[in-house]
């Protein structure tokens, strides 16, 4: 970086959450809505920008505003390693801090503005969708051992 918040592409720095929700094995992704201001009708993991102290935090207010499922109903199961994911038409260069929760089975999903559609999903499937760039990489991120 040569300057804050700009990268040596010239690309600049915004750093982002990706929330996974899993339920009995399975993803949720939510299909983004025309009044958001990137990646219209793709379907993604519950996600905004970096505003909170700290990723975690960020992580779980966005589950809360836009999947209506609070800190009591998800279980962090794995903080991948945050993923620089280049975005040359936007101009951007998108830090994705992702996350990956166990969800209640007694948790119901109310989405808000942000997304207009829901779906349940193996993981492997998710590549097939039309989705954020990079959203089946960060699910990758949080492969691996698990902590609780």
């Amino acid at each position: 970086m040569t300057e804050a918040g700009v990268d040596r592409g010239g690309l600049e720095r915004r750093e982002v959450v990706t929330a996974f929700l899993r339920r009995q094995g399975r993803i949720l992704v939510v299909r983004r809505s025309g009044r958001v201001g990137s990646y219209r009708g793709r379907w993604s993991g519950i996600s905004g920008h970096l505003e909170e102290s700290t990723a975690l935090a960020q992580a779980l207010r966005e589950i809360r505003e836009e999947a209506g499922v609070g800190e009591a109903e998800v279980r962090l199961v794995r903080d991948g390693a945050p993923l620089e994911v280049p975005a040359f038409d936007l101009g951007v260069l998108w830090v994705v801090h992702p996350f990956l929760f166990e969800l209640a089975d007694s948790a119901e999903i109310r989405l808000d503005w942000e997304n207009t559609e829901l779906a349940w999903v193996e993981p492997e499937r998710l590549a097939e969708l039309q989705t954020v760039p990079s959203l089946s990489e960060a699910l990758r991120a949080c492969e691996g051992e698990t902590d609780g």
